[in-house]
């Protein structure tokens, strides 16, 4: 049988598969890329993309693309609740409440503090092909959709994978040293025994992706996705516009979640699916034309372990999240985001075996939280019904009699009024989890504490709190380079290579990084950031309130943006010091 001999294989063409291929090229480490299925995804699936998910995008060279096919800034400021969409009355459709939706378009200060990329919102059915189109440009040939992986086998020295071209009907191996499966869980996790742990099959969802004109009853052209609480049904149905072309009311594409139960037969057969949308809708004439209907269990799982041997899960391959939060497609960017450099460095031979451990230390408790955060935000929704009163075992009427009430106007109807905009707005846990996307640490080897305690949070949710803690992101600030011109801090780190950020004072650090960097070989740059002075300035003082060090002290950046170390203020000898921290780190 032919063989191929690739440093790293690939397994799925999703999301976190193509975001791996486009990293490791970057990297200049080879890799090959086999997918099953025929084409990139068919269905709209996930669609928010948070601001570290573009900043890795941004630096793979996607980012604009995305910005320009997905929905305008402006389209996409709050989520908001209805009494459903349309009706015999002009109470249908009415607006319940509404909140402002992962920083409101540019518009929240906190947002642009943090990053100097927006929040994105597009379709993985038109993502995929955008990262698969630049996977395919840094990669020649080495992309492969219709090849499917049909066996692997691992030993000491690598893993020999049998691939099946489904195209041609014939079969080839890879040798590899390294297997990054990016499958979902669909071939790999399950070959090596890697169970999925946590709750399953909470919930029965039925999504229709269709072409309809709604534009006479979605009137916000500021609210992304819409809630509708029916009170004819007693149920909830979820509205998401889908571009491709116009957002707002007049996207073209929509996608509509409605949910069953367990036992419910109707959610199975094609023609009750699109009656029931119809009558949840209210629009039973309208025109529409259904793409595809497609049926999900909602679910909140996490693999026992995201390593086996020199086979690494990612992605949905090691957790699955209710789609609530948008967390799933960005945990698996982020997954590939953390490994691959990783994988980079022991492959050039500049780390140790010992760095790929951190993989699993730091992704997985990471993960964890975020499917936790995923299945919260699923069932607060609960509250809201609950504070509104609809109960899908009462009538019609009944159901109206207490939605009523928020525009009533009543005095006795003010209790109620401010428990549901209270349920309303504690839905932010969803749409302003500005601490889960950016809050997190990393606790590993290849991080080195500094003794110091965890920063207070205002909010372990809402409320992202920049740090220079050893495991925490590196935070954002906008400098000016020696010609003057702006530049985001975190663009100053770049692939595979770490960053040294001394003190206006601190060229013994960097002098330091210079001569490590010399000496070892390994990719180490250093630079000094000041208000007056350095080889960046920090103009309005951005990082002077973030750094949390002297003039004299430096942080360590690893080329996943991790704050690996830090000291806080000079000392005797900061070749030593700063070669101990990276032989810690690396070895």
């Amino acid at each position: 049988m032919h063989q191929i001999e690739v440093p790293v294989l690939i397994v799925g063409g999703g999301g976190a598969g193509l975001t791996a291929s486009m990293l490791l090229s970057q990297l200049g480490i080879e890799s090959l890329l086999v997918s099953a299925l025929p084409t990139t995804s068919v269905l709209p699936k996930a669609h928010v993309l948070n601001q570290r998910t573009m900043e890795i995008f941004s630096d793979v060279g996607v980012a604009n693309a995305i910005y320009a096919r997905g929905t305008p800034a402006q389209n996409m400021r709050y989520s908001a609740w209805y009494a459903g969409l349309a009706g015999p009355s002009g109470e249908y459709g009415r607006e319940l409440g509404r909140v402002e939706s992962w920083g409101a378009g540019g518009a929240d200060v906190n947002w642009l503090r943090a990053s100097p990329c927006r929040q994105a919102n597009l379709p993985q059915i038109r993502l995929e092909p955008i990262l698969k189109a630049r996977a395919e440009e840094l990669a020649p040939s080495r992309v492969r959709f219709h090849h499917e992986l049909i066996a692997v086998v691992q030993d000491d020295d690598g893993v020999t994978a049998k691939i099946a071209d489904k195209d041609r009907g014939t079969e080839y191996a890879v040798r590899c040293r390294y297997l990054l499966a990016c499958d979902g869980g669909r071939t790999v996790g399950r070959m090596l025994g890697v169970e999925l742990e946590g709750q399953r099959a909470l919930m029965n969802a039925v999504s229709v992706h269709m072409t309809a004109d709604l534009s006479r009853w979605a009137r916000d052209p500021e609210v992304l996705i819409r809630w509708l609480w029916l009170p004819h049904l007693g149920l909830q149905a979820v509205l998401v516009p889908m571009g491709p072309d116009r957002w707002g009311p007049d996207s073209e594409e929509w996608v509509f979640h409605l949910n069953y139960a367990a036992d419910d037969p109707r959610g199975l057969d094609d023609v009750r699916v699109e009656a029931d949308m119809r009558h949840a809708l209210g629009l039973p004439e309208l025109p529409i034309r259904i793409h595809m209907i497609t049926r999900w269990r909602l679910e909140g799982v996490l693999a026992a372990r995201f390593r086996s041997g020199r086979v690494f899960l990612v992605g949905d391959a090691a957790h699955r999240h209710p789609p609530t939060g948008g967390l799933g497609l960005n945990s698996a960017v982020h997954d590939a985001h953390n490994l691959c450099w990783k994988v980079a460095a022991v492959l050039r031979g500049q780390a140790s075996e010992n760095l790929l451990a951190t993989y699993e230390a730091e992704r997985r408790p990471v993960t964890a939280r975020n499917v936790q955060r995923s299945l919260e935000n699923a069932f607060n929704h609960n509250c809201i019904r609950e504070a509104l009163g609809i109960d899908a075992l009462a009538d019609t009427e009944s159901n109206w009699q207490r939605v009523r009430r928020l525009w009533s106007g009543r005095e006795e109807d003010a209790s109620y009024r401010r428990g549901v905009a209270r349920a309303i707005a504690s839905q932010s846990m969803e749409f302003r989890e500005h601490d889960v996307e950016y809050g997190y640490r990393h606790v590993s080897s290849a991080v080195v504490a500094d003794g110091s305690p965890e920063p207070p949070r205002a909010d372990s949710v809402r409320v992202y709190q920049p740090s220079t803690r050893p495991g925490h992101p590196l935070p954002h600030a906008w400098l000016d380079d020696a010609d003057g011109k702006r530049v985001s801090l975190l663009d100053l780190v770049r692939p595979g290579r770490f960053l040294l950020i001394a003190g206006e004072n601190g060229a013994p650090w960097c002098a330091a990084a210079n001569e490590i960097a010399g000496s070892s070989g390994i990719p180490l740059d250093a630079v000094r950031v000041g208000h007056l002075e350095g080889d960046y300035l920090d103009p309005r003082c951005e990082w002077l309130a973030q750094r949390e060090f002297s003039a004299e002290g430096a942080v360590l950046v690893r080329p996943d943006r991790c704050i690996a170390w830090r000291s806080t203020d000079g000392t005797p000898n900061p070749v030593a010091t700063l070669a101990a921290a990276i032989d810690r780190i690396l070895k």
